[in-house]
C-alpha cells in the first residue's frame, strides 16, 4: 500500500545552527558537482553540449539553495522565521512542497521587495540598536535575510519544481536536424532533482523551437512524462509514436541523490554504516549518489501509418546482461558516488558488497577530484 503518513519521513530543522549546517553541508556539495560533472566531460563520458546543459541545472541547485538559506537563516531564532522540512528517509533533500513554496514568492518578490527598507537601512537600524539600545537587533536581521531571499527571487536561475524544456541545435545531416532537448523537475515522489537529455532528429519543415505548433506541444508532452517511475523505454517510445517527424535518439536521465549523512539523515544500509565508521568533521559528513539512465535507439524501421502512408520509428536497444534491460527500460544504468576523501577511505576499507564496481568521485575544498572504480 502506498505510504500516507510522512511525519517519520519528513523532518523540520528547528535549531538555527542545526539549520545553518544543513545548508552549509548543500553549498559544498553543489559546489562539488560542477567539478565532477567537469572531471566527466574530461574523461569523455559527457559532451561539451551535456555539460552546458547539466551545469545549467546544477548552479540553479546551488541557487535554490542559497536562496532557502537566507529564507530560514533564523529558523529557531525567531518566531516567524519558518522552519524547513527535509525528506531524511529517502533524500536527504528538501521536501517538493518546498520548492512549490519558493516559486510562490518568487511571483510576489518584487512587490515585497518595495515594501521592505533597503539594506543599508536596515544595517544603519542594526548600528544603532546595536550602539544606542545595547541589543541584538533580532527582527532587523531577520527582516534582512528576509530580503535577502526576496532579492534572489528576482535575479532567477533557481531550480524549480519544473524546468521547462530548451533545445539546442547540434547540426544538420541532409534533410534532419538534430537537437539536444533538455529539461528537469524535482521528482515529488522521491524529493530529488532529475535531469533529461534527449537527442532527437528532426524532419520536420521548420525547425523544431520555431515551430509554433509543434514546440509548445513537444513541451507539454515532455513535461508530462517526466516523472521518476517512468521508465526511459516508455517515456521515448510514447514520443517517437506521438510526433512522426520527431526522432528520439538517445534519452538520459540523472537523478542527484539522494544525499546520505549520519548527523542529518535516516537511511539504513552500507553507507550510513560507512559514514559512521568514518566519524568525519563537520561539513564533510556526507556521501550524494548520481545515476545515469541511458537509452540509444540502434535502428530505425519504416512502419504502416494509414491506408497508404508509412512512417519511421525507432528500435531500442536493452541492456543485454543478465536480462535487466526489459526491467530498467534502459540501455545501460551506472550509478556513481561522490564523496569527501575520510568517507572514502572509510568506504574502501569496508569494502561492502555491491560497491566495487560503482565509481566514486573523490571531492575535496581545494577543487580536487579524484575519480575511482
Amino acid at each position: 500500500m502506498p505510504k500516507t503518513d510522512l511525519s517519520q519521513d519528513h523532518f523540520k530543522l528547528e535549531d538555527t545552527r542545526v539549520t545553518r549546517r544543513y545548508f552549509g553541508k548543500f553549498e559544498r556539495i553543489t559546489n562539488h558537482l560542477n567539478k565532477v560533472a567537469a572531471t566527466m566531460e574530461a574523461e569523455r563520458r559527457l559532451s561539451r553540449e551535456d555539460i552546458q546543459a547539466v551545469a545549467r541545472y546544477l548552479y540553479g541547485l546551488n541557487i535554490t539553495f542559497r536562496s532557502l538559506a537566507h529564507k530560514y537563516h533564523f529558523s529557531g531564532r525567531f518566531s516567524h522565521a519558518g522552519q524547513l522540512t527535509f525528506d531524511r528517509v529517502e533524500s536527504g533533500f528538501p521536501v517538493y512542497q518546498e520548492l512549490l513554496e519558493m516559486a510562490n514568492d518568487a511571483l510576489q518578490a518584487e512587490r515585497h521587495l518595495a515594501s521592505m527598507p533597503s539594506d543599508d537601512e536596515l544595517k544603519d537600524e542594526m548600528v544603532r540598536t546595536i550602539v544606542g539600545e545595547q541589543q541584538i537587533p533580532t527582527k532587523l536581521q531577520y527582516a534582512l535575510s528576509q530580503r535577502l531571499y526576496y532579492e534572489e527571487l528576482v535575479k532567477g536561475h533557481q531550480f524549480w519544481a519544473r524546468n521547462d524544456p530548451q533545445a539546442v541545435w547540434l547540426g544538420n545531416n541532409r534533410d534532419r536536424r538534430t537537437f539536444q532537448i533538455h529539461w528537469a523537475v524535482y521528482d515529488s515522489q522521491v524529493n530529488l532533482p532529475t535531469i533529461y537529455l534527449m537527442e532527437v532528429d528532426d524532419t520536420g519543415r521548420t525547425g523544431l523551437p520555431k515551430d509554433e505548433r509543434r514546440w509548445p506541444e513537444v513541451q507539454a508532452h515532455l513535461m508530462a512524462q517526466a516523472v521518476g517511475g517512468l521508465k526511459l523505454l516508455t517515456i521515448a517510445k510514447g514520443f517517437d509514436e506521438d510526433f512522426d517527424d520527431l526522432h528520439p535518439t538517445r534519452l538520459r536521465r540523472f537523478h542527484i541523490g539522494p544525499m546520505y549523512s549520519h548527523a542529518f539523515t535516516r537511511q539504513t544500509g552500507p553507507l550510513r554504516e560507512v559514514l559512521e565508521a568514518a566519524n568525519s568533521p563537520v561539513g564533510e559528513d556526507w556521501a550524494l549518489v548520481w545515476t545515469e539512465e541511458e537509452l540509444i535507439a540502434e535502428r530505425a524501421e519504416r512502419v504502416k501509418s494509414g491506408w497508404f502512408g508509412t512512417v519511421e520509428r525507432q528500435i531500442f536497444a536493452l541492456d543485454p546482461f543478465g536480462g535487466q534491460g526489459a526491467d530498467t527500460g534502459a540501455t545501460r544504468m551506472e550509478r556513481a558516488l561522490i564523496m569527501p576523501e575520510r568517507p572514502y577511505q572509510a568506504l574502501a576499507e569496508r569494502n561492502p558488497p555491491g560497491f566495487r564496481d560503482v565509481r566514486k568521485f573523490v571531492v575535496s575544498d581545494n577543487g580536487r577530484v579524484l575519480s575511482y572504480r
